[in-house]
Parts: C-alpha cells; structure tokens; sequence
C-alpha cells in the first residue's frame, strides 16, 4: 500500500497537469479573443463598367492617295516631305516640262496656220455661194470647193485640239493636292521617271484626322453604339478622349472580329501607324471580381486576403484583369463564393485570426 508521501506526490503531479491544460487553453483562446474586425466580401460576378477594352492601329480617317497622271517625264522638284500640312490644290511635286513646252509652242503654230488655211476655204467657198444651175461653173468644181471649206475647217479644229490637250498636260506637270491635310508618306524623288506603278507618290491624311480601328469581339459588338465615348491609350501610356464614329457591321469570318473605328482629337503624338487601345466607357461586361481595395500588391505580386471557414487569413496570389467602377476582374485567384478582406491594407498576416462582417 502507497504511503502517504507517495499519494502527495500523485496528488501535486495531478494539480500540475490540470493546471498545464487550463493555460494551454487560455493560450489557444487568446488569438480568437484579439482576432481584428475587418469587412468581408464575396467574390462573385458583378457587372464592370467601362470593362470592354480593344486595341488595333491608328490610321487616317480618310486616306488620300496621290499618282502622277503622266507618264515619262522626270519629277524636277520634290516641294513638299512628309509630316507636312497642305492646303487644296498645293503644288507637291513639279515635273520637267521642257520637251512640252516645245511640243505645246510647235502646235500652237500648227493650229494657228492649219485656221488661216480653213479661213482661205472658206471664202473659197462662199465665192460659188447661190451659183448653182447658174452655169458658170460645174456642180462639180462648186461642191469641190464646199468639200474643201469643210475639210480644212475639221483640219483646223484637230489641230486646236491637239494644242488644247497639250496646255491640259501643262497643267498636270504640277502634281497638286486634291484636298487639305496631313502628309503621312512620300515616295518620290528627285529625277524619278513618272509610271504607271500602283504606288502612290503621296499619302495624305484628309484635313489631319486619325483614328483608331479597334479589333472588337463578336459578342461584344453589339455593345457598342455610334457616339459612345472611350479613352485610347497610346503607346507612351498617354491617355486621348475618343469617339465610336463607325460600328463595322460585319465580322471577320476567321478571326471572329470587327472592326470599330474611333474618332480622336487631332494631336501631334497621334500618329498612322502606332499602336493604341480603347476602354470604352458605360459599356458594361460580367466578371468575377472584387473591389479593388482588396487586392494588394507587394514583391510576389498581387493577392487578395482569404477568409477561411475557421475566420484565418490566408494569402491568396490573383491575376487581375479590367477594371471600372472600384471593381477589379480576378482572371485566376479565389473561386466564386470565397470570402475575401474587403480592404486589403489592414495590417493581417497569413494565418490571424479576423472577426469577419459581411459587405453587401
């Protein structure tokens, strides 16, 4: 039988272990007691406005192109280089008018005589006038001369006519631009021989207008009205206001594209040619997303604080897509129905304890 020192000992060893067991619980309940109250919210779809974004080119919104149309005379002056603005009519390029303004002065002498000679014919002619059956002269030398009064006057009419077309060609030895705007491309030189070649000498933007010709989705498309305002963001991240001045109504059987072209303000940094996009404004598109107080960012990356069914945090990394609204998309992070810290600032750590109070 145990002594009585030996039921002390067991006594004091069963004090300890129960007194052991009451802090560990007092330190299991500790975090749960200080846990911070922080606002949740689902992560669900929620509609983003100005969430449609496209991208595409910047081209002229009427694109003129400029051809010589003679051929085989060499270009004497290049007047004007690209990037400037033209009027109506402004010479662009002089052709070497030489040889035509001899060919033109050696015409012009032709028609004038070859008229002297249709004048002679015809007085010739007006001579046997009211002599028929007269018997003065054969019907024969009377018709004669009639015939020769016509004849020289057709003569004389070709030859005013050939002169004509060569002061014509004259004329279109200055290449001229046929409306006002912005020179986006030369491609003639000094000493180039005028052809029939299929490119332009001249590209010009009709009175300096560009425009973005945005790639849109098919089931986006019918989003998009005539009016409707964007912010086009250039390749330097400069932001422009824009404009849906046309709705392509067909789409690109292969790419399941269409094309919106988009009116912007007539800049210097908006140039043919450059890379832009679109956010369009009030267009509205469903996504899963939370607000954009809940992501944060840090050296991993972008996250969202999770909230588990035990009211612990967890880290969560997200890739975030369109913003608008407050809203941001979550394109990978946390699934439907997860219950995210609504501002993602609070000081939390992986792991803490919250006291969780749903945003509606």
């Amino acid at each position: 039988m145990p002594s009585l020192k030996t039921w002390i000992a067991i006594a004091l060893a069963l004090g300890a272990a129960q007194g052991l067991a009451g802090c560990q619980k007092k330190t299991a309940e500790a975090p749960r007691q200080q846990a911070r109250s922080v606002s949740v919210i689902a992560v669900e779809p929620r509609e983003i406005e100005g969430g449609l974004i496209a991208s595409g080119s910047l081209v002229p919104r009427q694109d003129i192109a400029v051809f010589p149309q003679l051929t085989g005379y060499r270009v004497a002056k290049v007047l004007v280089d690209v990037g400037a603005k033209v009027a109506a009519g402004q010479p662009l390029v002089q052709l070497d008018d030489t040889l035509l303004r001899a060919q033109l002065a050696q015409q012009t002498a032709l028609a004038a005589q070859q008229s002297v000679l249709a004048d002679e014919a015809d007085a010739q002619a007006a001579r046997v006038k009211g002599l028929d059956d007269e018997g003065l002269l054969s019907q024969e030398q009377i018709d004669t001369r009639r015939f020769a009064a016509r004849s020289a006057r057709a003569q004389a009419n070709a030859q005013a006519a050939a002169a004509r077309d060569l002061r014509t060609r004259e004329g279109l030895m200055e290449i001229r631009a046929p409306r006002a705007g912005l020179v986006i491309e030369r491609n003639v030189r000094l000493g180039d021989l005028a052809g029939a070649g299929t490119t332009p000498w001249y590209r010009i933007a009709q009175d300096g207008k560009v425009e973005l010709a945005a790639d849109v989705g098919e089931d986006a498309l019918g989003k998009l009205r005539v009016g409707s305002t964007a912010k086009v963001t250039l390749a330097d991240g400069t932001v422009v206001p824009g404009v849906v001045r046309l709705v392509n109504p067909a789409i690109d059987a292969t790419t399941k594209l269409g094309i919106v072209r988009i009116a912007l303000p007539i800049r210097s940094d908006v140039r043919v040619g450059g890379f832009a996009k679109a956010s369009f404004l009030g267009a509205t598109r469903s996504a899963l997303a939370v607000p954009e107080t809940a992501v944060r960012y840090d050296a991993n990356g972008a996250s969202v604080m999770v909230v588990g069914a035990d009211d612990r945090v967890a880290r969560v990394p997200v890739t975030t897509g369109q913003r608008g609204g407050g809203w941001v998309e979550l394109v990978t992070g946390p699934a439907a129905g997860s219950r995210v810290v609504e501002k993602a600032a609070a000081m939390l750590t992986p792991g803490d304890y919250v006291r969780p109070a749903a945003t509606s």
